[in-house]
């Protein structure tokens, strides 16, 4: 074991990646980031039932779309590869073998029926059956049987598993960085399986010996994991080596705090718990994620790091750069943290804003195009910068600015309580006024407007707004004058006079 800072993100491809897996990726980054140290993906695939193909390509597409792709992992810089536990099989035999030898664990042969009739019969008794110290001398178990009967059924072909074979009466007194000390009382433990009967370890070994041959310094994950806390400090003690350091992070909650936001909370409550669309291979059911949605990368991390963490001061807004300089376990909170989608807009409409209006303008391009709207960049673009402050995602523009393209065919039935009788003769003024308009720039427009108001002693608000009405068909959209000057003389024109001729 190097004195190097490496950490790894282990998720098991049995589905899209949730948003707190990618919040574990990203603290995992950030700490191997602040200390100079690794980050790898190792991918946990040896529940073979649960495999769900598309799985793993999808989650590294996911943190390379965020930026917080890993240092070493399949196909890239693999030191300590394979990067896929099904490509370590061969390895995790060796090391159950080893702890059968050295009488840390145990061969069960009993069968999925009969443990089965073991959970019943203590459910009948009111009690919960748990295959531990207190039973494992009296069943189908290598503790039981002699050296001979074991060899026979092994060569037999009988199905069996191994087990760990957990201490009694010890009190393990464990260190968690987030949650300080920990006590475990070991006889609570029940005698996990190492190895199943497919020739596949479970997650417990293979999670213990890849840590161990790939260097692990820090075990940064979710505090589901906890209670496995024990049995993977025991397992490093069985093995002779080196346990890593612990830090289990909180949960993150359902918006209105009660339970764990789970992946079937996602589209189910108004907003994705995934970082990209997802598509079950299977039932052919999508799942909505954050890109397709018109969230920004930076938008995702700046509000996970901040679902558990905070740097000790009010400020909110990090850079991924900041992030690293800033963060530190020390700083992570031990109880949950409510998920907040609108807070996460909050965070995207920031982003959006940083955005240039340039580029903003090539995605909103493509939204016009599949209205049928065709108009050159540069006049997108004068858009875009007009209103990209009341937006929240690219998706918002057109509705935000659908006047710039199409003119009124319809007028919002609110905004008609400004519409008076002398109106129409108000409009018709102004549109004379604005055709006689040579310098047709949007300071000027308003100022030769509003003299003309003052000077006919009319009330700004018995112009102003049934001219924006007449303009843009409600009372919404950015500075009137600069509406004017985008859309034209000519058009601006027509509209006031379809106004005048259309509304009663």
């Amino acid at each position: 074991m190097t004195n190097q800072v490496r950490v790894r993100f282990a998720p098991s491809p049995t589905g899209p990646l949730h948003i707190g897996g990618v919040r574990t990726a990203l603290f995992n980054y950030l700490f191997a980031k602040k200390n100079n140290g690794v980050f790898y993906v190792r991918i946990e695939d040896t529940d073979q039932n649960r495999f769900v193909p598309g799985a793993e390509e999808y989650i590294l597409e996911a943190l390379e779309w965020l930026g917080i792709s890993p240092d070493e992992t399949i196909g890239k810089n693999e030191k300590f590869g394979p990067y896929r536990q099904s490509e370590r099989k061969e390895l995790y035999k060796k090391y159950a073998d080893q702890l059968i030898e050295s009488g840390w664990a145990y061969y069960a042969f009993d069968t999925a029926e009969e443990l089965d009739e073991l959970r019943k019969k203590a459910e009948s008794e009111g009690q919960t059956f748990i295959y531990n110290h207190s039973n494992r001398e009296q069943l189908k178990t290598s503790l039981k049987l002699s050296k001979e009967e074991v060899d026979n059924c092994i060569a037999n072909g009988e199905a069996y598993v191994i087990r760990f074979k957990t201490p009694v009466g010890e009190t393990l007194h464990l260190n968690d960085m987030i949650r300080g000390d920990i006590k475990f009382d070991t006889s609570l433990l029940d005698d996990k399986v190492l190895y199943k009967s497919d020739g596949m370890p479970t997650y417990h070994l293979a999670n213990i010996v890849d840590d161990h041959l790939m260097e692990t310094s820090h075990v940064i994950r979710g505090e589901e994991w906890l209670p496995s806390m024990p049995l993977h400090e025991l397992l490093y003690k069985a093995f002779g080596w080196t346990a890593p350091k612990f830090a289990h992070l909180p949960l993150i909650l359902k918006p209105v705090g009660n339970g764990k936001l789970s992946k079937r909370d996602g589209d189910k409550l108004g907003f994705p718990v995934f970082p990209l669309d997802w598509i079950d291979p299977v039932s052919g059911e999508k799942s909505s994620g954050y890109r397709e949605k018109g969230f920004y990368p930076e938008t995702v991390l700046n509000f996970l790091a901040l679902l558990g963490w905070n740097d000790g001061t009010d400020q909110e807004i990090f850079s991924l750069e900041e992030l690293v300089e800033k963060f530190d376990l020390s700083r992570v909170h031990k109880a949950g943290a409510k998920f907040d989608p609108e807070k996460n807009k909050w965070f995207n409409q920031h982003y959006l804003k940083l955005q240039s209006d340039s580029n903003l303008a090539l995605e909103f391009q493509k939204i016009l195009q599949e209205k049928g709207i065709i108009s050159d960049k540069e006049y997108v673009t004068k858009v875009v910068a007009l209103i990209k402050e009341r937006a929240t995602f690219v998706s918002d523009f057109y509705e935000l600015s659908d006047f710039f393209f199409v003119a009124p065919q319809e007028y919002d039935s609110k905004a008609l309580k400004n519409w008076k009788k002398e109106t129409p003769i108000l409009m018709t003024q102004v549109r004379d006024l604005i055709s006689g308009i040579e310098d047709f720039e949007a300071k000027n427009i308003e100022s030769i407007v509003k003299s003309w108001i003052t000077d006919q002693e009319i009330g700004m608000g018995k112009v102003m707004q049934p001219l924006r009405l007449s303009l843009v068909g409600a009372v919404k959209g950015p500075d009137l004058f600069e509406i004017i000057e985008m859309i034209g003389k000519e058009e601006a024109v027509r509209r006031i006079d379809n106004a005048v001729n259309t509304i009663q």
